[in-house]
Parts: structure tokens; sequence; C-alpha cells
């Protein structure tokens, strides 16, 4: 199984000019390979293959005056870049064909210099290497500080080195973990319970064993810092370099409530997965949920990624994990005798069984109803299960900033 874990990065006033000017000529390659092929399709052409446009845009572009700059930099990350175009387009090209499942894809477009996100990537190729005092040797750039927050369980494939909105810079580094390793860390699933989890506003989860938890809201608490730092960004004349001080600000204030959000995603969702053999959630239309009035709260909670942490988890720890249908009322059904007992308004939080009188708190009764849509004491055996392949996640693990602080958006009435 392919693992991401992600550390802090310190360079130097020259490496920062030299990792600039790394992310410069990867974009340049990158907008050239797009406009190459956009060319082409414009001209009714085939589309020029990964080794025709290396031979252009990188062997011949050195030797020309106007691309000789390109020259100053590793000839990997260049290869890269034309990688990336070409995953970009098989990308899209798979979603338009319906065979890529998940969000659609759109059509490669041209890179900036002002995207929030900036990356290289170094494969093994371009001879990098961690030094014996710790710190990333980039050829052309030199060994770079890293913060070590925790071991590498084996020796990275790659590496990449992003620099974020907030102009912080990271190292991302994709290694091989043990399948067997990986089973050693966790309980045997073997007597662990099973549980049901319904996401929420007012508590972020409320688990089918009555356990509830609070929802951090780490937005709305960062609410008033973030308006001050806005409105200072707006007062600033465009292009000036107080202009570019003031959006760092609230940049970093941003990345500051990401950070947090993150972390107690990956504290909660270990936990779920350490204390349990099988995770049952609702399947939730999150886009759909982010459209109504509720639409920062729901941003705010975060649950998408969370989820999503949840999946991966359970296939490297060998747990299982099973989404109930999006459609169930498992806000309307007795928990106990398993009577529908109609839809109730929102600000109904407790409410009594007409037929076998049972009262109910409205989030346990429908985490409970979670689980049995699940089908768990179907599904979980009591059977170890072997982790399966997933791709390389990103923010794995690292040393981001750790910050720890109404119901599925208010689920709906109708449910």
């Amino acid at each position: 199984m392919q693992l991401r874990y992600a550390f802090r990065l310190d360079p130097g006033p020259g490496q920062r000019v030299a990792l600039a000017r790394a992310f410069g000529c990867a974009r340049v390659v990158y907008n050239d390979a797009v406009a190459a092929r956009e060319r082409a399709r414009r001209e009714g052409a085939a589309f020029p293959s990964a080794g025709a446009l290396s031979k252009t845009l990188i062997t011949e572009a050195k030797l020309s005056p106007e691309r000789q700059w390109l020259s100053e930099v590793s000839a990997v990350i260049l290869q890269q870049a034309l990688r990336d175009v070409e995953r970009a387009y098989t990308n899209f090209f798979a979603s338009v064909k319906g065979v890529r499942k998940g969000a659609r894809v759109g059509a490669p477009r041209f890179r900036s210099k002002r995207d929030a996100r900036q990356a290289i990537r170094f494969t093994a190729n371009a001879r990098w290497k961690i030094t014996e005092a710790g710190r990333l040797l980039l050829p052309k750039i030199g060994e770079v500080k890293v913060r070590w927050s925790r071991r590498l369980p084996s020796l990275p494939s790659s590496v990449t080195v992003i620099r974020d909105a907030a102009g912080r810079f990271f190292a991302s580094f994709v290694v091989e973990s043990d399948p067997d390793a990986d089973l050693a860390r966790m309980p045997e699933a073997d007597g662990l319970p099973s549980v049901g989890i319904d996401l929420g506003l007012t508590h972020f989860a409320v688990l089918s064993d009555g356990t509830k938890i609070d929802s951090p809201r780490f937005l709305r608490r960062a609410e008033k810092k973030l308006k001050k730092a806005q409105r200072e960004l707006s007062r600033k004349q465009k292009r000036s370099k107080n202009r570019e001080k003031a959006r760092l600000k609230v940049a970093r204030a941003h990345a500051q409530v990401a950070d947090a959000r993150r972390e107690f995603h990956h504290q909660l969702s270990t936990q779920l997965i350490r204390e349990n053999q099988a995770v049952a959630v609702e399947d939730l239309a999150v886009k759909s949920l982010a459209r109504t009035r509720l639409g920062k709260s729901v941003h705010d909670a975060g649950w998408a990624q969370f989820l999503a942490m949840l999946e991966y988890k359970a296939g490297r720890y060998g747990r299982v994990f099973v989404k109930a249908g999006r459609f169930e009322p498992t806000s309307q059904v007795c928990s106990v005798c398993g009577v529908k007992d109609g839809p109730k308004p929102l600000h109904v939080r407790t409410w009594t069984c007409t037929h076998c009188g049972t009262v109910h708190d409205r989030d346990h009764n429908a985490a409970k109803n979670v689980k049995q849509a699940a089908g768990l004491a179907v599904t979980a055996c009591r059977a170890q299960v072997r982790p399966e392949l997933v791709p390389a996640q990103r923010e794995e693990a690292g040393s981001h900033g750790i910050h720890t602080g109404t119901r599925a958006a208010q689920r709906h009435s109708t449910r």
C-alpha cells in the first residue's frame, strides 16, 4: 500500500529563490504542453506524444535563447510536468467517456504563478536523498531543513515539494507501507464492536452506542480574526507590497483553520477505526447540502474529508467500512420496533414511537438506524480483513499546525 507523508520545510533565502525558479520552469513546460495539445486539437491533427513533447519542449528548448533558463533546474521535474499533462488529459477523457467514477473532471487548464498551490516532483532519477543530518538534498537546490515529526516507515520512492497559499513549503514523500506492520499497529478486529455514525452540525458525530462528539466549529471560532484580516486586505492598494503582506496574513489564518480541522478528523477517524471492527456511515450528498443556507457550517464540518479518512484507514488497518443508502429514512424509523413514524420538523430533537412507546433521541436513533441499514450484522463477520490497495493519500501524516476543539446539514425533515 502506498502512503503519503508530508513534512514542513524551512528553506533558506537562496533556496527559496531556487525553488521559485523550479516552480516557474515546471509551470512553463506544463503550459507549453497544454498549448501544443490544444493547437493540435484545433487543427484536427493527432495529439503529440510524450516523447515528441519532451524533445521539443525540453531538449530543444534548452538550446534556444528564449528557453535557455530551463537548464538551471533539474530535468526530472520538467519530465514530471509532462507526465502531469498526460495524466490530466487521461483523466479528462475517461471522465467524458464515463469510465472514470466520481465528479466530472474538466479539461486541463493553464497554470499561473498566482495559483494558490505550486508543486514540483522529484523521482529516484533525480538522485535526491535524505542526508545523515536529516536534511533533504534536492538537485540544484541544496540541502533543505526538514521539520521531522515522525519516522518514515520505508525508503520513499519520490518527493513532491509544495508551496501553499500561505507561503509555507512542504515535502510530501510517497512510501510503501507493510500490510502486516499496519495490522500489528491496531488491536485484533475479533471481539471489537461495530458502530454506526450519524454526522451533524450541533454534534459533529453521534455514535450508535450513544456517544456524542461536539463539533469544534473551527471556522466559526476564527471568523472574527478572518474578517479583520480580510478588511485590512481590501484596503490595500492592488499589486503593492503591503497588499501581498495582507494577503499572506489572510492565507495563514485560513491555513490554521484547515490544519486544525484536518488534525481533528485524523484523530477522530483513527480512534473510531482502532476501537471498532466495522464502521457504518450515511452516504451524504455533501455538495447539495453545501448549497443550502447552512452551507458555511457544512463546509466548516468537513464531512467529505472525514469520510474519506475513515474509508482509507479502514482499508489500511483491516476494518470494514460501509455506507448506508442516501435515501434511508433513518430519522423516521424506530430503531426498536422498526415502525416508520413519519417525518419530523428539525426542531424536534426527541420523539416517542407511536407503536412501542420508546422515547428516542433523534440523532442517537438515526445512528442506530444507520448501523442497521448498512447491514453490519451480515458484513462484519468478526474475521480479520487484509488491507486493500489504495492510492497514496494527500496529507496522510505530517507536521502541520495542530489545533483541536445541527445535524447532517440539519438532516432534511422529509427523510
